[in-house]
């Protein structure tokens, strides 16, 4: 599959009637860097989709998922959970660490919670590769750095919902009609949505709000999510189901390896299932 190209991304960030902002349009083909900045993009985009796979990553991952699992389309597709533009965000303030990351920052916490696996070395070739492969889809982009939450300007919205209105119930029957064709009645399908070979507690996706949105942006992939009311039942269905708790400590590497561990937050704990919602 072809990279994809930036010189014709539309820069346009006009909100719609819903307040979010327009995706932007999706790429055509193009020319990658020079020599081995160019190899490294290549290889960034290769250990996207493939990071539980590739050697160079798979130690470091923790369950049967990869980046491209939560970002169809090596990240590039136009509105599902794009990372187009997400490279301007950074630095950026991040709330969860209370302190200010960088994209490898962002990237490398991704293995601890997403892939429930163990941080890369700051640095190392596969975290140097995927930072590469990322900024190279903000090419020409202009810089924005976020105050507020290590987020990209096209990222999807989290719905507003009353927690009390949500039903359970109502999206396992959802989860049965559109995303268990794909994902298993039982979870377990390709990629698996919950359970030990799935994201932990401390994913982003273990919150219902942020569920909520990648769903309404992402999936299922030939026609998304409706409604909120939709995307936040599911949500807290697959979020009410049992995956791997997060230990902030068991996902750090061990001694010399561990480099510098960008946060102000020594321990966090989070515990499944993630919903209903702990007071």
């Amino acid at each position: 599959m072809a990279l994809p190209s930036l010189l014709a991304l539309s820069l346009a960030l006009t909100l719609n009637a819903s307040g979010s902002r327009s995706p932007p349009a999706k790429p055509a083909d193009a020319a990658l860097p020079p020599d081995e900045l160019g190899e490294a993009v290549k290889l960034g985009k290769k250990l996207f989709d493939e990071t539980g796979t590739h050697p160079l990553t798979r130690a470091f991952v923790g369950n049967a998922l990869s980046c491209a699992s939560c970002h169809p389309d090596s990240g590039a597709h136009p509105t599902a959970s794009t990372l187009l533009g997400a490279a301007t965000a950074y630095p950026a303030w991040g709330p969860r660490e209370q302190a200010v990351l960088t994209l490898e920052d962002r990237v490398l916490n991704c293995f601890m919670r997403s892939l429930n696996g163990t941080r890369p070395p700051v640095g190392s070739k596969p975290s140097i590769a995927l930072t590469a492969y990322i900024t190279w889809l903000s090419t020409g982009m202009p810089v924005r750095l976020n105050a507020e939450a290590p987020l990209g300007p096209h990222s999807f919205a989290k719905p507003a919902f009353v927690p009390s209105k949500v039903s359970v119930e109502r999206g396992r029957k959802l989860y049965g009609e559109r995303c268990a064709p794909c994902h298993g009645e039982d979870g377990q399908g390709d990629p698996p949505v919950w359970g030990p070979r799935s994201y932990n507690a401390g994913a982003g996706l273990a919150a219902v709000p942020k569920l909520a949105g990648w769903l309404r942006a992402t999936m299922p992939p030939d026609a998304p999510l409706a409604s909120d009311a939709d995307a936040v039942d599911v949500a807290a269905y697959v979020n009410s189901q049992p995956r791997p708790d997060f230990v902030l400590r068991d996902h750090l590497p061990a001694g010399d390896r561990t480099g510098v561990y960008n946060s102000s937050v020594a321990d966090e704990v989070d515990r499944a299932p993630t919903w209903p919602r702990r007071k």
